[in-house]
């Protein structure tokens, strides 16, 4: 007798996009220099949606609204790799993208050593990046020091056994970490919940993050 056929399909998979700036090191040079001078607070975000920490400094979501040269060479960067995400996934003409609207809330958090940013997901949003300008110094003995972890919540109520303890990728269950590093670009679906783990190192971690989301002209 014929044994039956399998067939496995792959539901719910979920794209990250990781890209890096070609050449980072000026532009990073200079957004260090504008960040670390406007940590006061007049630039300081008046409304939290977490429980603000001294360790963690997070500016207002208006930082591409700023005239700076550099502001503006990240934000054209940032937006433009959004938007081709966009149109890749969702296979769009040319003609369809150019009726799309980006909007956007854009903010840099400074981290210093204890910092953390608390799990969270942007529910008002369609897509979320993550920008590195300083990955922060390496601790060796804490290798998830300022780790920017993406939460699978699938694991919370799955049942491990024999017949799951080695699934691979994309079925497993199980975390995501990436170590981000200077000129690095993280892309991903609002929805995923996500935090930075604590930063261990003795100098600064700086990071822009943006909330996208689109309207059709």
């Amino acid at each position: 007798m014929k044994a039956p056929e399998i067939r496995i399909e792959t539901l719910f998979a979920t794209p990250l996009a990781l890209i890096e700036h070609p050449y980072c090191e000026a532009l990073n040079s200079s957004l260090e220099e504008l960040f670390l001078s406007r940590e006061t607070s007049a630039y300081q975000n008046p409304r939290p949606s977490h429980l603000p920490q001294p360790e963690t400094f997070e500016s207002r979501f208006d930082l591409f609204h700023w005239p700076e040269p550099a502001v503006r060479q990240l934000r054209e960067f940032m937006l433009g790799s959004v938007l081709d995400v966009v149109r890749e996934l969702n296979h769009y003409t040319p003609e369809e993208v150019a009726a799309l609207t980006l909007k956007n809330d854009t903010w840099f958090h400074v981290m210093r050593r204890n910092g953390s940013f608390v799990a969270h997901s942007h529910p008002m949003a369609s897509w979320s990046a993550v920008y590195c300008v300083r990955g922060g110094e390496e601790v060796p003995q804490r290798k998830d020091s300022g780790l920017l972890r993406f939460l699978d919540t699938r694991g919370t109520t799955n049942f491990l056994d024999a017949g799951n303890a080695r699934l691979e990728p994309p079925y497993s269950a199980g975390h995501f970490s990436v170590r981000l590093k200077p000129g690095q670009l993280v892309i991903f679906p609002a929805h995923l919940v996500h935090e930075v783990a604590p930063f261990f190192g003795s100098d600064t971690r700086i990071t822009v993050a943006s909330n996208c989301w689109f309207d059709r002209r």
